[in-house]
């Protein structure tokens, strides 16, 4: 039984998971819309959100904990020069899901998850 657990586990191990979420958090931010399933963009969403909220004050300390997550360098300048000035104003909900209907080979419902502008 699931009792008190939150997180989706998207059909994978732990490491996958998580590689899969770093790959998927660096493409949104980088590319600002992406398309993926919608329980991975379920998923994707709170990381997105908090890694742009850390974004929001330009430190040191906030550049390595973005570091630590995001996979690629211009991700995270990206973060910190432009996505933070863009929504310092703004308290959370800073990305959109929009479901885009099913995918022909299998079914899945296939959702576009951008950043708002």
């Amino acid at each position: 039984m699931r009792h008190r657990v939150k997180q989706k586990t998207l059909d994978r191990k732990g490491e996958a998971r998580k590689a899969l979420m770093r790959g998927l958090a660096t493409s949104v931010i980088l590319y600002e819309n992406v398309n993926t399933t919608l329980a991975k963009a379920k998923a994707v969403r709170p990381l997105v959100e908090k890694l742009i909220t850390k974004g929001k004050t330009k430190s040191l300390e906030s550049r390595r904990n973005l570091m630590k997550v995001l996979l690629v360098e211009n991700a995270v300048n990206k973060t910190l020069e432009e996505l933070g000035p863009r929504y310092a104003n703004r308290a959370g909900g800073y990305t959109r899901i929009i479901k885009l209907g099913r995918r022909k080979g299998d079914g899945a419902e296939i959702a576009q998850i951008q950043l708002v502008k």
